[in-house]
């Protein structure tokens, strides 16, 4: 590996430490009350290679819970050749089980934010791994004719993705009382219909 490529790999590593190490510190604490100098000792980093990264510490919370996607890479390793409805249902499992055990009260905040900011795209970028990884499970469920719904896997990964996200809008409206884990399994009655038995 050349050295530009070390260095690439060495500042995703160094962002995606003090994005992980924020969201934390933020759980714990609440937005507020977390500093940039918080974030810098408890990740190991000077404030200068925080700012490297990062305009604010509003900027970080703008980026959003891209943890999400590692935690997502994580979960879904070693699961490529499952039937499309298994894999599925373990991206909504992950996908719920991020967001109320890493994320928690955080979640409220982050969509307030990302309401307020007219250029907030980035949740819904598809090149992010959760949205791709939902994507080829249906272009999956397509190629082996398993795939019972007369729509794309485009339209169908968008309409997934819409309707956990609003699952989670919901869980927060509702100040958290409910399980958002038990939703979600609960609502993928709804998405197992999506598939034929092969």
């Amino acid at each position: 590996m050349d050295y530009a490529a070390r260095r690439q790999k060495q500042a995703k590593k160094t962002e995606q430490t003090i994005l992980q190490t924020a969201l934390t510190l933020m759980r714990e604490r609440g937005f507020d009350k977390v500093s940039v100098r918080d974030i810098c000792r408890e990740a190991g980093i000077t404030t200068g290679a925080f700012y490297h990264h990062f305009s604010s510490k509003e900027a970080l919370f703008k980026k959003g819970f891209s943890p999400l996607d590692l935690y997502m890479e994580q979960a879904l390793a070693g699961h490529e050749q499952d039937q499309p409805a298994e894999r599925l249902r373990l991206i909504l499992v992950s996908y719920a089980r991020f967001i109320q055990e890493e994320c928690g009260e955080l979640t409220g905040q982050y969509y307030q934010q990302r309401v307020m900011d007219p250029l907030a795209v980035t949740s819904m970028d598809p090149t992010r791994f959760t949205h791709r990884i939902m994507l080829d499970c249906l272009k999956q469920a397509e190629r082996t004719g398993v795939l019972a719904i007369g729509r794309s896997p485009e339209w169908l990964a968008d309409f997934c993705f819409r309707h956990f996200r609003g699952v989670v809008i919901d869980w927060v409206l509702h100040n958290y009382s409910y399980s958002l884990l038990e939703r979600m399994q609960e609502d993928y009655g709804l998405f197992e219909k999506l598939f034929v038995d092969p």
